[in-house]
């Protein structure tokens, strides 16, 4: 069969599937659910199969311009099909199972077992494949070459579809790379639940991608062990909503993306002094709040005199001093409760020497009894954080007998207030005091767990931030994403184990991907000078992609930075692609300024809620750049990126390393030591 004949044939079978596939989400939809009396069981699990129908079928429905399957594979006869007399077993490996009206699989999901091979199969360990096609797509998905790579003979290994796969331009947000995932990225995507899993990856490494495709194939391998929920953080909104149309593309709608703050949810209305947000995020703070909440029980002063009916009953100050301490070895709240538990099982003992026979009801009567709630809220107080944390920041002594040896005095004097509010509804609180709210909370009370969690660019999360995190996936698998190269933040992590241990996952395993498919090398070993300085223990990453014309750094006069800028984003706009001008928080809006002024479709991320979907040509601030990428990137005035906050160094790394295809530096003032 020759090329275009073989092309026409799977056009055929594209189009066969597709219909197939309209036609399961249309049973689906036309499926009639009947009706109940009100009031029965079944009405409930009437509606929640109305649920999970609507569900699947929004599962199903087809994306017009992604390639229902991207590969095929042809195995030996006989290793897939019982019946193999069509010769080889073939089967076509997409984003979605695909069935025809038999039941016959004519697409298989990327994520089944049988489709591993795509991603593992070499000449050497061939596994069972004799050949691995790829196809390739034009615009609209439409199918328009193939290349096949024989397994069996030890010939021809991936060639040009998979590369320009790889190094197709982009424009808007991030895509998934279910069509090139390489056999050490499957490795961590396909990796087991259990243990935690934390990536350290270089840029261009696909890490991201990684997080989220793994998050896709445990939501399809293990669906019943994450039934608790699943959530993707991520480092701030323009991040989550570079990422946001990979999961449903894989077939997954129904994940939930929250920055930090917004999984804290609580309302910020201050800011903190840099010396106060380092100290509010130091893992210290964890005990001092602990001293904080605990130092507020103290033993009963009396007896308990309970009075029921004629009859009195006593329970002894000691008796309920000793029920006091044993309960501080559990949250707060449940201590209390506990302690009223046993305070009132003294009593009900008393009542039966007598003679009575009290219940459950009875115990639970004592327990809520004025009494009892006099002896505890005098020895062990309902608290909530705000008023543990009110009294903290705004009472100097108080302070300082909570965090004696922990905090020396400069410390102290930079999380207190200077100025107090009057009262607890009258304080306004900073970001970081709402992750220590959060760890009070947490102290109080239970916080659920979920069963999965991804974290990427974690290794900016400072010490409580990570605490937060962990309370809330102590039952639960985590994938932490990262590169310490690119920690910009007043925590930056230095090493793995300390943060792992602050997520409460200290035996999660470690990996390393230092090899970049997307970023050339020109630009990686550009910015790769910058290590060193900034990440001495990092060996430096690597590229598969050598392409010319890469990296140009040009100086330009002060006074025609602007205007080379411009002239950078015209003739970036000339080629396909995404392109990001990228430069300090406090020049990113003047420049924006200046390509508007020119006539340039742009937008400004951060400000632009769709900036990354509505313009080819985004300004960035660089405070902002983390996690995202752009076929062309100009890079503005290294220096002032450097000088505009205390690791500059390696905010400049992480500016550096968002081009996939070409990278301009436009500089007036001298470069930094080391470019």
């Amino acid at each position: 069969m020759d090329e275009s004949t073989e092309i026409t044939a799977e056009q055929a079978y594209l189009a066969h599937a597709r219909g197939a596939l309209d036609r399961m989400r249309q049973d689906v939809l036309d499926t009639e659910t009947p009706e109940f009396v009100s009031g029965t069981d079944e009405v409930w699990f009437n509606t929640m199969y109305r649920i999970a129908r609507a569900q699947r079928g929004r599962d199903l429905v087809d994306l017009p311009d992604v390639p229902l399957f991207f590969g095929r594979l042809d195995y030996d006869p006989g290793t897939v099909f019982e019946d193999s007399s069509g010769g080889e077993d073939r089967v076509y490996v997409g984003r979605r199972h695909v069935r025809d009206n038999d039941g016959t699989p004519l697409v298989v999901d990327w994520r089944a077992p049988v489709s591993m091979p795509f991603y593992r199969a070499t000449p050497k360990d061939r596994l069972s494949v004799v050949r691995r096609r790829r196809y390739g797509f034009a615009e609209g998905a439409l199918l328009t070459a193939y290349e096949d790579e024989i397994l069996g003979s030890g010939a021809s290994g991936p060639g040009a579809l998979l590369a320009a796969e790889i190094e197709r331009p982009r424009s808007g947000p991030m895509r998934d790379i279910v069509a090139t995932i390489q056999p050490e990225q499957d490795e961590l995507v396909r990796a087991p639940l259990q243990p935690s899993i934390c990536v350290q990856g270089a840029p261009g490494t696909g890490k991201t991608a990684v997080g989220l495709h793994r998050l896709a194939y445990l939501l399809y391998a293990e669906p019943q062990r994450l039934g608790a929920g699943v959530l993707v953080v991520g480092p701030n909104r323009s991040f989550l909503s570079y990422i946001r149309h990979v999961l449903p593309a894989l077939g997954e709608v129904s994940v939930g993306q929250k920055t930090i703050d917004e999984l804290i949810d609580r309302t910020v209305s201050a800011v903190d002094t840099p010396n106060a947000l380092l100290v509010k995020g130091d893992a210290r703070m964890a005990e001092v709040l602990r001293r904080a909440l605990w130092s507020h029980v103290s033993l009963p002063g009396e007896d308990l005199v309970y009075v029921h009916g004629s009859t009195r009953y006593r329970v002894g100050q000691g008796r309920m001093a000793q029920i006091v301490s044993e309960m501080q070895s559990v949250r707060y709240a449940a201590g209390r409760d506990g302690a009223a538990q046993r305070i009132a099982g003294l009593v009900v003992m008393q009542m039966e020497r007598r003679g009575a026979t009290p219940d459950d009801r009875e115990v639970a009567a004592v327990a809520r009894s004025k009494p009892v709630k006099g002896v505890l809220d005098a020895a062990w107080p309902k608290l909530t954080p705000e008023q543990v944390l009110f009294r903290l920041l705004s009472d100097a002594d108080f302070l300082a007998s909570c965090a004696a040896d922990l905090l020396d005095e400069q410390e102290q004097a930079a999380v207190r207030w200077a100025k107090p509010a009057r009262s607890v509804k009258s304080a306004r609180w900073s970001a970081a005091d709402t992750v220590l709210l959060d760890e009070l909370a947490g102290l109080i009370d239970r916080v659920p767990s979920l069963s999965y969690l991804m974290v990427d660019e974690a290794q900016d999360l400072s010490p409580m931030q990570c605490r937060a995190l962990g309370r809330r996936c102590g039952n639960g698998s985590l994938t932490v994403l990262g590169d310490i190269a690119q920690g910009t933040s007043p925590w930056a992590a230095g090493d793995w184990p300390s943060l792992l241990a602050h997520l409460g996952k200290p035996d999660a395993e470690v990996a390393v991907l230092d090899r970049g498919f997307r970023v050339p090398a020109a630009i990686i070993e550009y910015a790769a000078r910058l290590l060193p300085a900034i990440a001495p223990g990092l060996g430096v990453p690597t590229s598969v992609r050598r392409t010319a014309g890469a990296l140009e750094v040009l100086p330009v006069s002060a006074g025609e930075l602007a205007s080379a800028v411009v002239d950078a984003g015209k003739a970036r706009l000339a080629t396909e692609g995404s392109v990001g001008v990228i430069a300090a928080d406090s020049d990113i809006a003047a420049l924006h300024a200046a390509v508007t002024a020119a006539g340039l479709d742009t937008a400004l991320v951060g400000v632009d809620e769709d900036a990354l979907e509505s313009a080819r040509l985004v300004c960035v601030p660089a405070g902002l750049a983390k996690g995202l990428e752009f076929d062309s990137v100009i890079v503005v005035e290294p220096a002032r990126i450097v000088a505009a906050e205390e690791r500059g160094l390696q905010r400049l790394y992480v500016a550096l390393t968002r081009a996939v295809s070409s990278l301009q530096v436009l500089h007036a003032e001298p470069l930094p030591a080391g470019l």
